[in-house]
């Protein structure tokens, strides 16, 4: 029996139209690699999030973040047993982030954000399958995500990925909880390994 981990079981819930236009995205991600994060992406977070345009800022961080804080840039890159953070890497710079920490409304709550010559090429997908993978290899089952209701993008794409998400508007952020476990547990063939280990 064959367990279906992170791209290959989001592959399979897309719309044919959705997986065509993955396939041609696929390209444009070739190049970069998606790694744990950790101190040593200082420098590289902090030009990262600088790069952003306040539009992007906005929609990840529910402002605007002209000079990053120490405070925000260990946040980000912190991984530990209650946290994970993973960063897609082109030429030697940052070009997505995604995280994820355990609590909340559900096993694992997520944030991503790509940066904006990137965004609409896969790799956002690519980071959220990556990062699920690991959650899920690591016991979880549900994962929540609070997205800014003007995230229109975003909120399509989670209702592609999770039809059955539940959402709930709270002052103009959308909360959502969806199942992550037939990711990981509901299989069609043999076991195989998460997408990145750390």
């Amino acid at each position: 029996m064959r367990t279906l981990i992170g791209e290959e079981y989001f592959a399979q819930t897309l719309s044919p139209i959705d997986r065509l236009s993955m396939r041609r995205n696929a390209e444009s991600v070739i190049g970069t690699q998606i790694r744990p994060a950790g101190p040593y992406d200082e420098a590289r977070i902090r030009r990262f999030l600088v790069g952003l345009s306040l539009h992007t800022q906005t929609l990840r961080f529910f402002t605007g973040i002209p000079t990053p804080k120490d405070a925000l840039v260990r946040a980000l890159l912190a991984v530990d047993g209650q946290r994970d953070a993973i960063v897609a890497e082109r030429d030697g710079e940052i070009i997505g982030h995604a995280m994820s920490y355990r609590g909340g409304l559900a096993d694992v709550e997520i944030a991503i954000v790509v940066t904006d010559e990137w965004q609409g090429r896969g790799l956002g997908r690519k980071l959220i399958a990556t990062l699920l993978g690991r959650a899920a290899g690591a016991g979880a089952t549900t994962v929540g995500m609070d997205v800014l209701g003007e995230n229109r993008k975003v909120l399509k794409l989670i209702r592609r990925m999770w039809p059955d998400a539940k959402m709930t508007v709270s002052s103009g952020a959308v909360e959502v909880t969806a199942m992550i476990q037939p990711a990981v547990i509901f299989a069609e063939q043999r076991s195989v390994g998460p997408p990145l280990t750390s």
